[in-house]
């Protein structure tokens, strides 16, 4: 296997333009999955903060029964505190770049439109990027709509309000994992993740109402979005019709890169973390 070098002199010569990087994970994951991308840019001279949201992660109870009752009873308010509170204890001054990868693209979206003036800007890397002329949960609908009921493989949604209704939460299962999501990661990247990954909230209902969005205040954040091109979970086609739908004048692109890029490819990921840092 080809090993992609660290450039530490290209590191360095960043420190200079040191920025706070705020990472945000999505469904299923937690602050965990942002480990290669933490080390990388703490090397590089920035402040790193990886959160887990509420009820993901290390944010929820190991029991598992407990745990069940704790998912079900999440609110949308519950999922976003970690992310809220921490933008709020931010001093008046300080602006942070805000990264979501995949669902996190929903709660970076809700912060920006609650906290559009601590954000330097918003990195969506293959992530849900809504826009303000239709609620969020669109963008769910249009993945469901546009992906085969045969390709979900083992990826379950449990349906609490029953049957007919949108699911309510979501788990991603081994084999959905290892063909759409770490196909190009290391093994022991993989056998981690199914270790630590967790059913998640989906909150269409909540997601489904109008004008949590405004041009004023999410539409004013500076935006970038990070293609990934051979992402099984969110298809290339999915995330060009996001950048449709919510035009950006910054997008850029990893060839190859699966879902989990920041896992099979942190180099990369983090020299566009990097570039954007001395852009904005």
């Amino acid at each position: 296997m080809k090993e992609t070098i660290i450039n530490f002199n290209f590191l360095r010569a960043n420190m200079q333009n040191s920025k706070h990087f705020v990472l945000v994970h999505g469904i299923c994951h937690g602050a965990w999955c942002w480990y290669k991308i933490l080390a990388l840019l703490k090397a590089a001279g920035h402040r790193v903060t990886a959160l887990d949201l509420g009820g993901c992660g290390v944010n929820s109870n190991s029991n598992s029964k407990q745990l069940n009752h704790q998912i079900s009873s999440i609110s949308i308010s519950d999922y976003l505190q970690p992310l809220m509170d921490f933008l709020a204890s931010l001093p008046e001054e300080e602006k942070v770049i805000l990264v979501g990868h995949s669902y996190g693209g929903m709660a970076i979206s809700l912060a920006m439109e609650s906290f559009p003036n601590k954000i330097l800007v918003a990195v969506f890397v293959t992530a849900f990027m809504p826009n303000c002329a239709f609620p969020p949960a669109t963008l769910v609908l249009e993945f469901f709509k546009r992906t085969p009921m045969e390709s979900l493989l083992d990826f379950q949604f449990f349906f609490d309000d029953g049957p007919e209704k949108l699911p309510t939460s979501a788990l991603f299962g081994p084999n959905y994992m290892a063909a759409n999501l770490y196909q190009h990661c290391q093994p022991e990247d993989m056998e981690l993740a199914k270790m630590l990954i967790k059913p998640s909230r989906l909150l269409l209902k909540e997601l489904s109402k109008e004008s949590l969005l405004t041009e004023d205040k999410f539409g004013s954040v500076n935006r970038v979005f990070i293609v990934c091109e051979s992402d099984g979970l969110l298809k290339k086609d999915l995330q060009e019709w996001f950048l449709e739908i919510m035009p950006t004048k910054d997008v850029k692109f990893i060839a190859g890169a699966d879902h989990m890029v920041m896992l099979s490819k942190p180099i990369e990921l983090c020299h566009m973390f990097l570039d954007i840092a001395d852009r904005y």
